[in-house]
Parts: C-alpha cells; structure tokens; sequence
C-alpha cells in the first residue's frame, strides 16, 4: 500500500514542486493586482488550493497522454504509468477525482469565476495532447497555467479588466520561455519519438528566440508598469527578472541537459521577483489604476 500511495504521490508530481510554484505566481499576481494589494482571504484560499488540484491533475492527464511515450525518453521512462506502477484506470480516476474537488472549490466563487473554470478545465485536460499535432505546445500550456488570472480578477471585482489579458499574455510568453528550456532537456528523445515542441521548432536558434522572447516579457512587464503608474518597486522586480534571464541564457548556453534543466528551474525567482515587486508597490504606495 505504501507503493501504490507513492506511486500516486509521483503521478501527481507532488515529488517535484517547481511546476506548482509557477502556477501559483501569476495567480497571485493576479489576486495581488485585483484586490489592490489586499486580496480576500478566501480567495487567496481557494485559488492556492486550486492551483495544486489543478496542477495535480495536468500532470496526470500528461502522463496519460503521453504513457506510449514515456518508457521511450530516459527523463520519463520510471514515471508511475510508463513503468506499470498504476493503471489508466487508476489514473483516469485521480484525474476525475482531482477535477471535481477543484470544481468543487470554485462553486465558492461567483457566476463568471464558475463559467470560466469550465474552459479551464478544458485547457487542463487538452493541453497535454496538443504536442501530438504543434510544435507550439508551450503556447497551449502558458494559457492553461495562467487561466488563474482571469479567474482571480472574476472571483474579487467580478470583473475582467484588460489588465487581466495582459498578465496572462505575459504569463503565456514566460511559460514558452520556460517550457521551450525544460524541452531542450528531452529535444533528442523526443525526436526519436515523435513528440513536438518549440525546442525542436527553434533549432538552433533556441536560445536566440528565447532571449527575444524574455525580451518581450520584459518590455510588456515595463508597459505594464507604466501604464498603470506602478512604484519603484515594480521596476526594481522587472530589473531583477532581466538578470535572472541572462542567468537563464548564461546557464544554458551549452545546451547540455543539466544545465539546461537548472535554468528551467531558476524560473521560480522571476515568479517571486515579481509579486515582490506588486506586494511593494501597494505597501509603499497604496496606489491603483482605473480598470
């Protein structure tokens, strides 16, 4: 028995935190910025809650997806599916279990924040699968991993303000960044296989798009900043995030596995970076926009 609960522990990724942390960031920013620095506690509640159910469950339906793949890649091949440890029935059935406990969560909220969690949960259970058919997966996967936000802004001001589609156009084009250095980590398996992504799609100019593509996020994040008159504390978490990229590409320069692996990981304190900056723009200033 306590096999199986490991089993089901590793099919749910809870061994390896990281990818719950880069969900829970921009859903925090998002709380942060909605709630004007002070965001209801049940929500800042459920949407903590929600993230590591939702997080759960992609990560199940991936490793469901993907169960004829994983044996083939030496990264996924000791995986709780790939290596008959659990069933896909037994899968099949966290992944519902998983989906109605986070539904159940958001029947807390109100109308617009349930008729969101329905495409939600699509993108949740599709995403894994759209490897099969784009070399953009990691575009699907930034939408998914910050649906949050447009929630977040529904469940405090029951509003959708256009602050909310510009963070989560900033969170897709971080998750590409991060994503496309996690895939670099599996390029040659996955090439063996038959598995897209924008590692394989860039070539040999992935690190070359992926600075452009951190450049990008930055120059949206400082858009951001002002636009809406954010304090120095904002900038300050921007500037932060503009070195911890170069870190990134520094790390990754190589293109071997580990490395690339570490500056995948190194994405967590550009997540921190940032709501540090939020949660010291309303300490010190108090101040806010007009949605």
């Amino acid at each position: 028995m306590d096999i199986q609960w490991n089993a089901y522990w590793r099919l749910m990724r809870f061994d390896k935190p990281i990818g719950i942390l880069l969900l829970l960031w921009p859903t925090w920013w998002a709380l942060l910025f909605a709630g004007e620095g002070m965001p209801r506690l049940k929500n800042v509640l459920i949407f903590s809650c929600g993230v590591v159910l939702m997080r759960a469950a992609g990560c199940v339906m991936n490793d469901i997806a993907d169960r004829g793949f994983d044996p083939h890649i030496e990264r996924t091949r000791l995986r709780p599916l790939a290596s008959g440890e659990l069933s896909l029935q037994q899968a099949l059935r966290l992944f519902f279990i998983l989906m109605s406990l986070a539904f159940v969560l958001v029947l807390f909220t109100n109308p617009l924040t349930i008729k969101l969690a329905f495409a939600g949960a699509l993108l949740a259970s599709s995403y894994p699968f759209f490897k099969r058919f784009t070399h953009l997966p990691q575009v699907v996967l930034g939408i998914a991993f910050g649906w949050g936000i447009p929630m977040a802004f529904a469940a405090e001001t029951s509003t959708i303000p256009t602050l909310a589609w510009w963070l989560l156009a900033v969170n897709t084009a971080w998750s590409v960044i991060y994503d496309t250095l996690y895939a670099m980590v599996d390029r040659e398996d996955d090439l063996k296989v038959g598995i897209k992504s924008t590692a394989i799609l860039f070539g040999r100019f992935d690190l070359l798009i992926t600075g452009l593509l951190m450049l990008l996020m930055l120059a949206m994040l400082t858009a951001i900043g002002l636009a809406l008159s954010l304090g120095w504390p904002w900038f300050i978490a921007v500037l932060a995030s503009a070195v911890l990229f170069g870190f990134q590409l520094l790390v990754a320069r190589h293109r071997q596995r580990d490395a690339c692996f570490r500056a995948f990981l190194a994405n967590n304190w550009v997540g921190l970076a940032l709501f540090l900056g939020i949660l010291g723009h309303f300490a010190l200033s108090g101040s806010y926009y007009t949605a």
